[in-house]
């Protein structure tokens, strides 16, 4: 990967990553993760938000001179999307084709599951005892900023709050 730097200059994290994602996913899912980080440009924002790539399934060659064939790009969906690409579809097979340079899609396959993480809800964490709170006060109470105390005293009450 030193041969990434330039001039002595740090190379992008996302560069990075994309040069060790990228193989990955071409061999377990058929793709690149150009296409991945493209989606949006593909299908447009209404249906990005609610859909993603999750393969694109080369079929089977038995011969090297078997003619090719377009593969079957398989995408998740959360319900009420499934709809939308499905009516979609020619369009995205040719934005899809359009993207990758050569006419690699020939048909989608709708998945449905979840698509986004679903939204974590915060603990609630539990209240101080008076002698941790007290504890906590001596600690923070030498710092002379009040934001950075009052910043110590919320990373404080949450480190102390979870060790019970």
């Amino acid at each position: 990967m030193a041969g990434n730097r330039r001039n002595g200059n740090a190379v992008p994290v996302a560069d990075l990553a994309v040069a060790l994602l990228d193989p990955v996913l071409r061999k377990r899912a058929g793709m690149t993760i150009g296409l991945v980080q493209s989606w949006e440009e593909i299908v447009g924002e209404r249906l990005s938000a609610t859909t993603r790539p999750e393969k694109i399934a080369w079929p089977r060659r038995m011969h090297e001179n078997d003619p090719f064939e377009p593969a079957t790009l398989i995408i998740a969906c959360e319900g009420f999307s499934a709809v939308h690409v499905q009516h979609e579809t020619g369009e995205i097979i040719a934005r899809v084709n359009a993207f990758l340079g050569f006419a690699a899609v020939g048909r989608i396959k709708i998945v449905q599951k979840q698509v986004a993480a679903p939204a974590r809800q915060p603990r609630r964490q539990r209240a101080l005892t008076e002698i941790e709170a007290a504890r906590l006060g001596r600690l923070t109470s030498t710092i002379e900023d009040d934001d950075l105390r009052a910043s110590l005293e919320r990373l404080g009450q949450s480190v102390m709050a979870k060790k019970r």
